[in-house]
């Protein structure tokens, strides 16, 4: 069986967008893995498709109810399905490369976009959704949030890339940044692609690679830096 995602939003016309294009959409094609966005509306129980409401205890903006987003969660995810349950909100755990491997080795995803205010804490609570964020600002919705979360996740799946080690240098796969690349020409603009990559050496290559990645790290990442030091 190939990953499953499943989406509810409100602007499921938005989907597949990015995650249709070069290898992710590929891998779409070829049925590496799905996608299907849900109309929340489809689920509001009076003539003008009503999803939510004023918040309790007053405040601006509106907030999802949870009676219409509960409904839509358990048609699209029926209690035998064990696919995690996500909501894509700014207070949510961040997403990290570590994260998005736990998620592509399960069977998909169901995603809630978030809209207006918020949602209902006790569909949240009730339906068990794990909090995600991709960053710490505020998005309009969920909806980009799901396509940067799914694209990260998606490209690990197997097959998608074409070979296991497209990814196995890249930045945050191993707890550091990645090292600069360069291709042809062998001069650009005045500036010539160091001397050891086109040395022939693959050992010296590799030193080079290494050190430059540690030393990106240090500079721009200290977080990450420290936190690869203290697990050695």
């Amino acid at each position: 069986m190939s990953f499953r995602a499943d989406i509810i939003t409100l602007f499921p016309e938005l989907f597949p967008g990015p995650l249709g294009a070069s290898v992710i959409g590929r891998g779409l094609e070829q049925d590496l893995w799905s996608l299907q966005a849900h109309q929340l509306r489809d689920f509001a129980t009076d003539k003008h498709r009503t999803v939510d409401d004023t918040p309790a205890g007053g405040g601006p903006g509106m907030v999802l109810r949870p009676d219409i987003l509960a409904a839509a969660i358990d048609q699209v995810s029926p209690e035998a399905d064990t696919r995690p349950r996500l909501l894509m909100s700014p207070r949510g755990e961040p997403l990290t490369q570590e994260l998005a491997h736990e998620f592509a080795n399960e069977d998909g995803l169901v995603i809630v976009c978030g809209r207006f205010e918020g949602i209902d804490q006790r569909v949240i609570d009730g339906r068990n959704l794990r909090e995600i964020s991709i960053g710490d600002y505020v998005l309009a919705g969920g909806e980009i949030a799901a396509m940067a979360l799914l694209e990260s996740v998606v490209r690990l799946l197997p097959g998608v890339l074409g070979s296991a080690e497209s990814h196995a240098d890249e930045s945050h796969e191993n707890g550091s940044l990645e090292y600069p690349q360069y291709t042809r020409p062998a001069l650009f603009e005045g500036q010539a692609i160091p001397d050891v990559l086109t040395s022939g050496d693959h050992g010296k290559v590799e030193i080079w690679r290494r050190e430059q990645s540690e030393e990106l790290t240090r500079t721009r990442r200290p977080d990450l830096w420290v936190k690869r030091n203290n697990q050695k």
